[in-house]
């Protein structure tokens, strides 16, 4: 066992001294010390309840043979960290998770690991981690939130983003908003749509890094404690078998992955996090492959924001499983693939039938023959940008208009919540990548702004940011290469017009070649906007939203 670098011979009798400190016992060092990675906070509402859940694994440890040992991952809540500085340190926690964990597993020398993780930028984090340490590993995510209801209605957070922009408008008064205020998030878990931190709790399904229900059994529900326990006895048996994660996150998972992605309609943010935890197995994965995923992929589902169900709904639908039973029906999925159930995808998804085909679009009558995510490429994109297309009205597949350019996310919701966004206006937020922000910040507050001055069908936006998962409209981000970096985005001006075409996934602004090489001339890069701490390191080391803002040691020139 890797532990006994830690707890077997004469040489580590001191280690087996502080163990005796911990209160740990001879026969419980005689066991496979197993880590439980715990995210467990008290700001984010997907984590609260993760102390359960943990002590939940811990017991499925205990019963199978292991001895369970818990440390904690940090996690941000996007929603509180929206729109202010907070938003610069969401996506740039995602390295601090994995670098951290790697840290406490090597030092500590544990023989498999349980990830706990919920939010958006921990379950990639951990993956990450898991895929860089290849030590037997297994998920069990915290579960997202119930929808909350407002005249019998269902909701979630978005709906209260939008809200905002409505008082705005003048459209709601303060008690209607204090009301969606007290209601959309009912209880605790990750929020309740098809936002990025269930979106990336369902893929880790996909993948096969958690068990049945991990991405969709409600954080409320006593489901998910059973659900943590078999996650911790499971634990015992890969690593018997010596099962790791690089065994089961081949490049035929991710493909599964992509595939499922545009069935459901998951979070843009997927994009982003899928090329980063590929490049910890060992490959790069280029999200060009997403456009190829989903011209064959129907669009199966439209949860919040992009329609009116939720996960709870996706549950009693029959989950995750049963969505990649009916892609399976025309052989969308590779099923030979291991998991982390111990058998294979095939194995998993057999007879997981879709109960509700009003949540789970049988394949024969799907929402669209297309996927839910669509890469966009041209002169204002030339590596790439990201939309997601089940959530833009079907008007807004195809749009022209002239460009509002604004080079911070202030500047741009000031001007929303002024009135002077108007009908087919495309407004350009830049300098907001992942060096420029610095941290890519999400834009959840100038689409919700949009959609409550009730422009969504005729107003276009376009960032080098990104967006969070509950954002919809025609919000298209990671535009690369950034503006930052001298990217097209950065030469657009105020009053060019854009042409955005998504089911051809082509994104231009008119402009000669002579004109765009006099204004790449004229262009000066900007002093950074932050030098000192974490994101002074970050802006030195991060890539291109394209490649999923991953951090590489700059070459020496």
């Amino acid at each position: 066992m890797r532990s006994d670098a830690v707890k077997t011979g004469m040489a580590q009798a001191p280690h087996r001294s502080l163990f005796n400190a911990l209160g740990y016992t001879k026969e419980e060092l005689r066991k496979p010390l197993i880590g439980v990675v715990s995210s467990y906070n008290e700001i984010v509402p997907g984590h609260m309840n993760l102390d359960k859940i943990v002590d939940a694994v811990k017991l499925g440890v205990a019963m199978a043979g292991g001895t369970p040992i818990v440390f904690p991952a940090i996690a941000v809540c996007d929603g509180i960290a929206m729109g202010h500085q907070g938003m610069k340190y969401s996506l740039v926690t995602r390295d601090l998770i994995a670098d951290s964990t790697e840290a406490m597993v090597m030092a500590h020398q544990f023989d498999a690991l349980v990830m706990v993780p919920n939010c958006d930028k921990n379950v990639p984090g951990l993956l990450m981690a898991a895929a860089r340490l290849n030590i037997p590993t297994i998920f069990v995510s915290g579960g997202p939130m119930l929808a909350g209801r407002v005249n019998g209605n269902k909701t979630s957070l978005s709906s209260l983003f939008e809200a905002v922009g409505a008082y705005s408008a003048g459209t709601m008064t303060e008690e209607e908003v204090e009301e969606y205020e007290n209601k959309a998030c009912a209880t605790c878990g990750s929020c309740s749509g098809m936002y990025t931190a269930n979106s990336m709790n369902c893929l880790t399904e996909v993948i096969g890094m958690g068990l049945k229900g991990n991405g969709t059994i409600p954080a409320v529900y006593s489901e998910r404690i059973r659900l943590a326990k078999h996650a911790g006895m499971k634990i015992m048996e890969l690593l018997e078998k010596n099962i790791r994660p690089r065994d089961i996150m081949s490049k035929e998972a991710f493909m599964n992955a992509l595939t499922v992605d545009m069935a459901l309609g998951c979070s843009t943010n997927t994009m982003l996090h899928l090329p980063a935890i590929s490049h910890e197995v060992g490959f790069d994965l280029n999200i060009e492959l997403a456009n190829e995923a989903s011209a064959k992929t129907p669009n199966l589902c439209h949860l919040a924001p992009a329609g009116h169900t939720y996960m709870e709904d996706l549950n009693e639908a029959g989950g995750v499983y049963a969505v990649m039973n009916e892609l399976s029906k025309k052989g969308l999925l590779n099923l030979d693939l291991i998991t982390a159930t111990g058998k294979t995808v095939g194995e998993n998804i057999m007879n997981c039938k879709n109960l509700n085909p009003e949540v789970i679009r049988p394949i024969e009558n799907p929402y669209s023959e297309t996927g839910g995510i669509a890469i966009l490429k041209g002169n204002l994109a030339p590596d790439s940008g990201v939309v997601k297309r089940s959530a833009v009205a079907p008007e807004m597949l195809a749009h022209s208009g002239p460009a509002r350019v604004f080079d911070c996310e202030e500047d741009a919701i000031t001007a929303i919540k002024a009135g002077k966004i108007v009908r087919d206006d495309v407004v350009v937020i830049r300098y907001e990548g992942p060096k420029g922000g610095p941290g890519m910040r999400e834009m959840l507050n100038p689409t919700s702004a949009i959609m409550g001055m009730g422009l969504g069908s005729s107003v276009a936006l376009i960032t080098d940011g990104r967006f969070s998962g509950a954002s919809r409209g025609a919000c298209i981000g990671h535009v690369s290469p950034e503006a930052a970096v001298g990217g097209n985005i950065a030469l657009v001006e105020e009053g060019d017009i854009i042409d955005i075409d998504i089911n051809e996934n082509s994104l231009n602004f008119r402009i000669t070649e002579e004109e765009l090489e006099a204004r790449r001339a004229k262009w000066q890069p900007r002093e950074p906007k932050i030098t000192t701490g974490y994101l002074s390191r970050y802006v030195a080391m991060v890539t291109s939203g394209n490649r999923g803002a991953i951090l590489e040691v700059p070459k020496a020139k």
